[in-house]
């Protein structure tokens, strides 16, 4: 375990690594016996400082939660970060290149919450109840952190990665489909790069989210009525360069783009 100081100047490490663009070298191999509950106390800190500044908080996101990012990366278990408001962009967006340390993009599901979620012993079927809305959503990555060789908690004290979302396509209710068959395909300037389907994480999307409950309940937290929340990817991370345009096709529940520049 670290102590306070150790983890509040790794927090302001990583605030000064988001301002200048410049990310860090990995944790673990600097702090000899950092663990999971360490780095999610930098990554809460760390927000703390965001939300000294102005920023507000929108919801989380889970990363890690399917088969396929887990083998991207190497890291067999989920984890979980927060997303500011200004994270959050609409359909369409124009998204500057360099604001990321080499942006990838994710496909996932997004949860806007209308009740409460409080663990633990919280349920798929909780999840549900407690759902206004399901909507399509690209995760925007980003990193803080040398990206080679991270392990779990060099990627949680990096706020699991998130740059940015955009969110788009059709929201429906979570019992007007079966959330486990949503597919997407996902192209990169006009070119099918993956495809994938919700059931790949965790079997059923809504299990993301009933896991982050009941993991914030161990450190004191919960997540509200209003909370918007990045159920996790279902295709490999897509690597994306100055000039892209991102364009995924959700079928039924419409399409998500926007352009790099």
């Amino acid at each position: 375990m670290l102590n306070e100081e150790t983890i509040a100047a790794i927090a302001d490490e990583l605030v000064e690594a988001g301002r200048t663009r410049t990310p860090v070298p990995l944790l673990h191999t600097r702090y000899e016996g950092m663990d999971v509950e360490d780095a999610y106390a930098v990554q809460k800190l760390w927000a703390s400082r965001l939300e000294a500044e102005g920023r507000r908080v929108a919801g989380r996101k889970i990363g890690l939660t399917s088969k396929a990012m887990q083998a991207a990366t190497g890291i067999t278990e989920p984890d979980y970060g927060v997303i500011f408001d200004d994270q959050v962009l609409e359909n369409g967006a124009v998204v500057e290149w360099k604001r990321y340390t080499h942006p990838r993009i994710e496909v996932e599901l997004a949860f806007k919450l209308g009740r409460d979620l409080k663990g633990p012993g919280v349920t798929v079927f909780d999840v549900l109840d407690a759902t206004d809305y399901v909507v399509p959503a690209l995760e925007i990555l980003d990193s803080r952190i040398e990206m080679e060789g991270r392990t779990i908690v060099d990627t949680i004290s990096d706020n699991a990665a998130l740059g940015a979302m955009v969110v788009g396509g059709r929201p429906v209710r979570p019992h007007e489909t079966d959330l486990r068959w949503v597919a997407s395909l996902l192209y990169r300037n006009q070119e099918i790069v993956e495809t994938g389907v919700a059931a790949g994480v965790l079997n059923h999307p809504a299990t993301g989210v009933a896991w982050l409950a009941d993991k914030l309940a161990q450190h004191g937290q919960d997540l509200r009525a209003g909370d918007i929340i990045l159920a996790g990817s279902f295709t490999r991370p897509m690597w994306v360069y100055e000039g892209d345009t991102v364009y995924a096709d959700y079928g039924p529940l419409g399409t998500v783009t926007c352009r790099f520049v």
